[in-house]
Protein backbone atom coordinates (compact mmCIF):
# COMPACT_ATOMS: atom_id res chain seq x y z
CA UNK A 1 0.00 0.00 0.00
CA UNK A 2 2.84 2.40 0.85
CA UNK A 3 4.84 1.33 -2.12
CA UNK A 4 1.91 2.40 -4.35
CA UNK A 5 1.34 5.31 -2.02
CA UNK A 6 4.64 7.06 -4.11
CA UNK A 7 3.85 5.39 -7.25
CA UNK A 8 0.61 7.74 -7.35
CA UNK A 9 2.61 10.77 -5.43
CA UNK A 10 5.24 10.88 -8.10
CA UNK A 11 2.50 10.41 -10.85
CA UNK A 12 0.71 13.28 -9.38
CA UNK A 13 3.78 15.62 -9.57
CA UNK A 14 4.84 14.37 -12.33
CA UNK A 15 1.48 14.25 -15.21
CA UNK A 16 1.20 18.33 -14.73
CA UNK A 17 4.33 19.32 -14.99
CA UNK A 18 4.61 17.33 -17.75
CA UNK A 19 1.21 18.88 -18.97
CA UNK A 20 2.90 22.64 -18.64
CA UNK A 21 6.17 21.41 -20.35
CA UNK A 22 4.19 20.81 -23.58
CA UNK A 23 2.24 23.63 -23.41
CA UNK A 24 4.60 26.21 -22.76
CA UNK A 25 6.81 23.87 -25.92
CA UNK A 26 3.42 24.83 -28.26
CA UNK A 27 2.29 21.78 -28.08
CA UNK A 28 -2.19 22.15 -28.56
CA UNK A 29 -4.59 20.68 -25.78
CA UNK A 30 -5.79 17.95 -28.25
CA UNK A 31 -2.02 16.48 -28.41
CA UNK A 32 -1.54 16.97 -24.82
CA UNK A 33 -4.56 15.05 -24.25
CA UNK A 34 -3.50 12.23 -26.70
CA UNK A 35 -0.27 11.91 -24.45
CA UNK A 36 -1.92 11.87 -21.59
CA UNK A 37 -4.29 8.92 -22.18
CA UNK A 38 -0.92 6.89 -23.66
CA UNK A 39 -0.47 4.87 -20.00
CA UNK A 40 -4.14 4.36 -19.60
CA UNK A 41 -4.45 3.07 -23.20
CA UNK A 42 -1.50 0.76 -21.76
CA UNK A 43 -2.94 -0.73 -19.37
CA UNK A 44 -6.46 -1.05 -20.79
CA UNK A 45 -4.90 -3.16 -23.20
CA UNK A 46 -2.81 -5.20 -21.01
CA UNK A 47 -5.60 -6.00 -18.62
CA UNK A 48 -6.78 -9.09 -20.33
CA UNK A 49 -3.20 -10.74 -19.85
CA UNK A 50 -2.18 -9.51 -16.34
CA UNK A 51 -3.79 -12.82 -14.62
CA UNK A 52 -1.96 -14.70 -16.43
CA UNK A 53 1.58 -12.98 -15.61
CA UNK A 54 0.54 -13.14 -12.11
CA UNK A 55 -0.33 -16.80 -12.61
CA UNK A 56 3.55 -17.23 -14.62
CA UNK A 57 5.97 -14.96 -11.80
CA UNK A 58 3.06 -14.03 -8.61
CA UNK A 59 2.12 -11.03 -7.97
CA UNK A 60 4.70 -9.85 -5.57
CA UNK A 61 7.26 -10.20 -8.47
CA UNK A 62 4.72 -8.88 -11.23
CA UNK A 63 4.34 -5.83 -8.52
CA UNK A 64 8.25 -5.29 -8.79
CA UNK A 65 8.11 -5.60 -12.50
CA UNK A 66 5.55 -2.57 -12.96
CA UNK A 67 7.40 -0.27 -10.95
CA UNK A 68 10.50 -0.83 -12.52
CA UNK A 69 9.04 -0.12 -15.90
CA UNK A 70 7.76 3.27 -14.27
CA UNK A 71 10.81 4.23 -12.88
CA UNK A 72 12.56 3.55 -16.45
CA UNK A 73 9.79 5.80 -18.30
CA UNK A 74 10.00 8.77 -15.23
CA UNK A 75 14.03 9.46 -15.94
CA UNK A 76 13.18 8.93 -19.78
CA UNK A 77 11.22 12.03 -19.46
CA UNK A 78 14.52 14.21 -17.61
CA UNK A 79 16.60 13.07 -20.84
CA UNK A 80 14.52 13.82 -23.86
CA UNK A 81 12.17 16.90 -24.96
CA UNK A 82 10.71 14.54 -28.16
CA UNK A 83 7.13 14.27 -28.00
CA UNK A 84 7.44 11.11 -30.32
CA UNK A 85 10.00 9.38 -27.59
CA UNK A 86 7.56 10.90 -24.80
CA UNK A 87 4.80 8.89 -26.09
CA UNK A 88 6.71 5.58 -26.23
CA UNK A 89 7.70 6.75 -22.39
CA UNK A 90 3.75 6.91 -21.49
CA UNK A 91 2.81 3.82 -23.12
CA UNK A 92 6.07 2.45 -21.06
CA UNK A 93 4.36 3.38 -17.98
CA UNK A 94 1.25 2.30 -18.78
CA UNK A 95 2.33 -1.31 -18.75
CA UNK A 96 4.17 -1.02 -15.68
CA UNK A 97 0.96 0.86 -14.00
CA UNK A 98 -0.89 -2.72 -15.85
CA UNK A 99 1.05 -4.76 -12.96
CA UNK A 100 1.56 -2.31 -10.41
CA UNK A 101 -1.85 -1.46 -9.82
CA UNK A 102 -3.61 -4.55 -10.59
CA UNK A 103 -1.39 -6.47 -7.93
CA UNK A 104 -2.31 -3.75 -5.31
CA UNK A 105 -6.54 -3.74 -5.94
CA UNK A 106 -6.30 -7.17 -5.99
CA UNK A 107 -4.27 -8.24 -2.61
CA UNK A 108 -6.62 -5.86 -0.88
CA UNK A 109 -9.88 -7.33 -2.52
CA UNK A 110 -8.88 -11.08 -2.00
CA UNK A 111 -7.40 -10.74 1.81
CA UNK A 112 -9.88 -7.84 3.37
CA UNK A 113 -12.32 -9.40 6.15
CA UNK A 114 -15.60 -9.26 5.04
CA UNK A 115 -16.43 -6.98 7.45
CA UNK A 116 -14.12 -4.15 7.04
CA UNK A 117 -14.09 -4.00 3.33
CA UNK A 118 -15.29 -0.42 2.97
CA UNK A 119 -13.49 1.28 6.01
CA UNK A 120 -10.04 -0.17 5.17
CA UNK A 121 -10.67 -0.11 0.72
CA UNK A 122 -11.54 3.60 1.91
CA UNK A 123 -8.45 4.01 3.97
CA UNK A 124 -6.45 2.41 1.48
CA UNK A 125 -8.20 4.87 -1.20
CA UNK A 126 -7.90 8.18 1.45
CA UNK A 127 -3.62 7.22 0.92
CA UNK A 128 -3.74 7.37 -2.40
CA UNK A 129 -6.17 10.30 -2.87
CA UNK A 130 -2.92 12.09 -0.37
CA UNK A 131 -0.68 11.07 -2.93
CA UNK A 132 -3.01 12.59 -5.49
CA UNK A 133 -3.42 15.48 -3.57
CA UNK A 134 0.10 16.51 -2.27
CA UNK A 135 1.52 15.87 -5.15
CA UNK A 136 1.02 18.72 -7.58
CA UNK A 137 1.49 20.91 -4.78
CA UNK A 138 5.59 19.82 -4.65
CA UNK A 139 6.50 22.41 -7.62
CA UNK A 140 5.10 25.58 -5.50
CA UNK A 141 6.25 24.18 -1.78
CA UNK A 142 9.40 23.10 -2.21
CA UNK A 143 10.12 26.21 -5.45
CA UNK A 144 10.48 23.28 -8.36
CA UNK A 145 11.61 23.61 -11.61
CA UNK A 146 9.94 21.05 -14.35
CA UNK A 147 13.29 19.31 -14.34
CA UNK A 148 14.00 19.07 -10.29
CA UNK A 149 10.05 18.12 -10.07
CA UNK A 150 10.68 14.85 -12.57
CA UNK A 151 13.35 14.10 -10.39
CA UNK A 152 11.71 14.14 -7.49
CA UNK A 153 8.84 12.13 -9.08
CA UNK A 154 11.73 9.73 -10.36
CA UNK A 155 13.25 9.55 -6.57
CA UNK A 156 9.78 8.44 -5.40
CA UNK A 157 9.34 5.34 -7.68
CA UNK A 158 12.79 4.42 -6.59
CA UNK A 159 11.86 4.67 -2.76
CA UNK A 160 8.59 2.76 -3.71
CA UNK A 161 10.43 0.11 -5.36
CA UNK A 162 12.34 -0.06 -2.52
CA UNK A 163 9.91 -1.11 -0.44
CA UNK A 164 8.98 -3.71 -2.10
CA UNK A 165 12.34 -5.83 -2.60
CA UNK A 166 11.44 -7.45 1.00
CA UNK A 167 11.53 -11.50 0.64
CA UNK A 168 7.36 -11.23 1.94
CA UNK A 169 6.58 -9.84 -1.50
CA UNK A 170 7.54 -12.88 -3.53
CA UNK A 171 4.69 -15.31 -1.46
CA UNK A 172 1.62 -12.76 -1.56
CA UNK A 173 -1.75 -14.19 -2.86
CA UNK A 174 -4.43 -12.42 -5.07
CA UNK A 175 -6.98 -15.40 -6.17
CA UNK A 176 -8.33 -18.89 -5.27
CA UNK A 177 -6.17 -21.12 -6.65
CA UNK A 178 -8.21 -24.12 -6.00
CA UNK A 179 -10.71 -22.66 -8.69
CA UNK A 180 -11.11 -22.23 -12.78
CA UNK A 181 -10.34 -18.09 -12.82
CA UNK A 182 -13.45 -15.94 -14.49
CA UNK A 183 -12.48 -14.29 -17.34
CA UNK A 184 -12.38 -10.57 -18.02
CA UNK A 185 -15.65 -10.47 -20.37
CA UNK A 186 -17.04 -12.48 -17.63
CA UNK A 187 -16.67 -10.20 -15.11
CA UNK A 188 -17.83 -7.31 -17.39
CA UNK A 189 -21.09 -9.31 -18.27
CA UNK A 190 -21.59 -10.17 -14.38
CA UNK A 191 -21.48 -6.43 -13.34
CA UNK A 192 -22.07 -4.34 -16.46
CA UNK A 193 -22.99 -0.99 -15.10
CA UNK A 194 -20.40 -1.44 -11.89
CA UNK A 195 -18.21 -1.53 -14.65
CA UNK A 196 -19.63 1.89 -16.62
CA UNK A 197 -19.31 3.54 -12.80
CA UNK A 198 -15.68 2.91 -12.85
CA UNK A 199 -15.39 4.25 -16.46
CA UNK A 200 -16.79 7.36 -15.33
CA UNK A 201 -14.85 7.76 -11.68
CA UNK A 202 -11.51 7.10 -14.02
CA UNK A 203 -13.04 10.09 -16.41
CA UNK A 204 -13.27 12.23 -13.79
CA UNK A 205 -10.49 11.41 -10.71
CA UNK A 206 -7.30 10.87 -13.63
CA UNK A 207 -8.67 12.05 -16.44
CA UNK A 208 -9.19 15.90 -16.44
CA UNK A 209 -6.15 16.93 -14.41
CA UNK A 210 -3.62 16.80 -16.43
CA UNK A 211 -5.44 18.45 -19.13
CA UNK A 212 -7.45 21.09 -16.99
CA UNK A 213 -3.79 21.59 -15.81
CA UNK A 214 -2.79 22.70 -19.12
CA UNK A 215 -5.79 24.90 -19.50
CA UNK A 216 -4.92 26.75 -16.39
CA UNK A 217 -1.11 27.15 -18.20
CA UNK A 218 -2.98 28.28 -21.13
CA UNK A 219 -5.32 31.12 -19.34
CA UNK A 220 -1.77 32.86 -17.73
CA UNK A 221 -1.38 30.96 -14.32
CA UNK A 222 2.03 29.93 -13.49
CA UNK A 223 3.45 26.59 -12.46
CA UNK A 224 2.41 26.44 -9.06
CA UNK A 225 -1.13 27.78 -9.41
CA UNK A 226 -1.83 25.80 -13.04
CA UNK A 227 -0.51 22.56 -10.61
CA UNK A 228 -2.38 23.80 -7.91
CA UNK A 229 -6.01 22.53 -10.04
CA UNK A 230 -4.73 19.28 -10.13
CA UNK A 231 -3.83 19.52 -6.52
CA UNK A 232 -7.64 20.59 -5.57
CA UNK A 233 -8.60 17.48 -7.67
CA UNK A 234 -6.31 15.40 -5.34
CA UNK A 235 -7.20 16.93 -1.87
CA UNK A 236 -10.96 16.22 -2.72
CA UNK A 237 -10.05 12.48 -3.72
CA UNK A 238 -8.15 12.21 -0.02
CA UNK A 239 -10.85 14.21 1.78
CA UNK A 240 -14.23 11.99 0.68
CA UNK A 241 -12.23 7.98 0.66
CA UNK A 242 -12.44 6.94 4.15
CA UNK A 243 -15.78 8.42 5.17
CA UNK A 244 -17.25 6.94 1.88
CA UNK A 245 -16.09 3.29 3.06
CA UNK A 246 -17.02 3.81 6.14
CA UNK A 247 -20.70 4.56 4.62
CA UNK A 248 -20.22 1.84 2.57
CA UNK A 249 -20.45 -0.35 5.36
CA UNK A 250 -23.60 0.94 6.42
CA UNK A 251 -25.60 2.58 3.32
CA UNK A 252 -26.95 0.38 0.43
CA UNK A 253 -24.08 1.11 -1.95
CA UNK A 254 -26.36 2.07 -5.63
CA UNK A 255 -27.70 5.28 -3.64
CA UNK A 256 -24.48 6.09 -2.76
CA UNK A 257 -23.99 5.81 -6.55
CA UNK A 258 -26.63 7.75 -7.70
CA UNK A 259 -25.52 10.84 -4.79
CA UNK A 260 -22.05 10.82 -6.81
CA UNK A 261 -23.52 10.83 -10.65
CA UNK A 262 -26.05 13.65 -9.66
CA UNK A 263 -23.35 15.97 -8.04
CA UNK A 264 -20.67 14.78 -10.48
CA UNK A 265 -23.58 16.28 -12.71
CA UNK A 266 -23.86 19.84 -11.13
CA UNK A 267 -20.15 19.99 -11.07
CA UNK A 268 -20.06 20.08 -15.06
CA UNK A 269 -22.95 22.49 -15.12
CA UNK A 270 -20.82 24.73 -13.09
CA UNK A 271 -17.81 24.57 -14.69
CA UNK A 272 -19.45 25.69 -17.76
CA UNK A 273 -19.23 29.25 -16.15
CA UNK A 274 -15.91 29.03 -15.34
CA UNK A 275 -14.57 31.25 -18.10
CA UNK A 276 -16.50 34.37 -15.91
CA UNK A 277 -15.73 33.03 -12.32
CA UNK A 278 -12.51 31.06 -12.72
CA UNK A 279 -12.36 30.18 -8.72
CA UNK A 280 -15.08 27.29 -10.42
CA UNK A 281 -12.16 25.66 -11.55
CA UNK A 282 -10.81 24.84 -8.85
CA UNK A 283 -14.12 23.98 -7.01
CA UNK A 284 -14.75 21.55 -9.64
CA UNK A 285 -11.80 19.76 -9.44
CA UNK A 286 -12.04 19.43 -6.08
CA UNK A 287 -15.68 17.58 -6.99
CA UNK A 288 -13.83 15.49 -9.85
CA UNK A 289 -11.45 14.04 -7.43
CA UNK A 290 -13.59 13.51 -4.28
CA UNK A 291 -16.37 12.02 -6.34
CA UNK A 292 -14.97 10.22 -9.50
CA UNK A 293 -12.81 8.39 -6.52
CA UNK A 294 -15.63 7.58 -3.97
CA UNK A 295 -16.97 6.09 -7.58
CA UNK A 296 -13.82 3.89 -7.85
CA UNK A 297 -13.50 3.64 -4.46
CA UNK A 298 -17.46 1.76 -4.40
CA UNK A 299 -16.93 -0.11 -7.52
CA UNK A 300 -13.89 -2.09 -5.73
CA UNK A 301 -15.88 -2.73 -2.64
CA UNK A 302 -18.86 -4.14 -4.47
CA UNK A 303 -16.36 -6.23 -6.07
CA UNK A 304 -14.80 -7.56 -2.61
CA UNK A 305 -18.68 -8.60 -2.22
CA UNK A 306 -19.69 -9.73 -5.30
CA UNK A 307 -17.11 -11.71 -6.51
CA UNK A 308 -15.95 -13.29 -3.44
CA UNK A 309 -17.17 -17.06 -4.22
CA UNK A 310 -15.58 -16.38 -7.42
CA UNK A 311 -12.58 -14.30 -8.56
CA UNK A 312 -11.13 -10.87 -7.14
CA UNK A 313 -8.26 -10.95 -9.32
CA UNK A 314 -11.34 -10.55 -12.38
CA UNK A 315 -13.59 -8.28 -10.48
CA UNK A 316 -10.41 -5.90 -9.80
CA UNK A 317 -9.50 -6.27 -13.64
CA UNK A 318 -12.61 -5.04 -14.70
CA UNK A 319 -12.86 -2.30 -13.00
CA UNK A 320 -9.59 -1.23 -13.62
CA UNK A 321 -10.32 -1.97 -17.49
CA UNK A 322 -13.12 0.34 -17.30
CA UNK A 323 -11.59 2.96 -14.56
CA UNK A 324 -8.35 3.34 -17.09
CA UNK A 325 -10.53 3.50 -19.99
CA UNK A 326 -12.04 6.56 -18.57
CA UNK A 327 -8.65 7.88 -18.07
CA UNK A 328 -7.61 7.34 -21.32
CA UNK A 329 -11.05 9.00 -22.77
CA UNK A 330 -11.22 12.10 -20.24
CA UNK A 331 -8.01 13.94 -21.29
CA UNK A 332 -8.64 12.76 -25.21
CA UNK A 333 -12.16 13.94 -25.37
CA UNK A 334 -11.31 16.84 -22.74
CA UNK A 335 -8.71 18.44 -24.89
CA UNK A 336 -10.69 18.48 -27.87
CA UNK A 337 -13.64 19.89 -26.26
CA UNK A 338 -11.75 22.72 -24.75
CA UNK A 339 -9.78 23.18 -28.41
CA UNK A 340 -13.05 23.03 -30.71
CA UNK A 341 -15.96 24.13 -28.29
CA UNK A 342 -14.56 25.72 -25.36
CA UNK A 343 -15.12 26.20 -21.66
CA UNK A 344 -19.22 25.52 -22.31
CA UNK A 345 -18.53 22.22 -24.20
CA UNK A 346 -16.51 20.62 -21.90
CA UNK A 347 -18.91 21.41 -18.73
CA UNK A 348 -21.77 19.73 -20.77
CA UNK A 349 -20.17 16.73 -21.99
CA UNK A 350 -19.01 15.87 -18.51
CA UNK A 351 -22.62 16.48 -17.27
CA UNK A 352 -24.08 13.88 -20.00
CA UNK A 353 -21.54 11.93 -18.44
CA UNK A 354 -22.55 11.71 -14.95
CA UNK A 355 -26.19 11.79 -16.18
CA UNK A 356 -25.15 8.64 -17.98
CA UNK A 357 -24.34 6.31 -14.79
CA UNK A 358 -27.44 7.06 -13.48
CA UNK A 359 -28.95 5.92 -16.32
CA UNK A 360 -27.50 2.72 -16.28
CA UNK A 361 -28.02 2.40 -12.63
CA UNK A 362 -31.60 2.53 -13.33
CA UNK A 363 -31.63 0.05 -16.05
CA UNK A 364 -29.40 -2.35 -13.91
CA UNK A 365 -32.04 -2.09 -10.97
CA UNK A 366 -35.05 -2.21 -13.39
CA UNK A 367 -33.69 -5.65 -14.70
CA UNK A 368 -32.83 -6.96 -11.63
Amino acid sequence: MMGTALVVLSFSLLNPVLAVRLQTAGVSNTAIGSFAMLSFLSVALLIPVVPHLFAKVGVGRAYRLGLGLELIACLGYLLTDSYALWCVLGLMSGVGAAAAWNATEALIAHNVPATHRGRLTGFYQAILGAGMAIGPFLPGLLGLGPLQANAVAAAGLALGLSLTLVPAVSHLKAMHEDREPMSLMAAWRFRPWLVWAAVVGGVFEVGLGTITTAYGSEIGLNLAAATSIAGALGMGSFALQYPLGWLADHVASRRLFAIGAGVLAASGVAFAFATQWPALIWVCAALWGAVGGALYTLSMIRVAHDFADSSALAGTSAMIAGYTVGGTVGPLVSGWAFDHVGVVGQGAWLTLLALSLLWMQGRATRHG
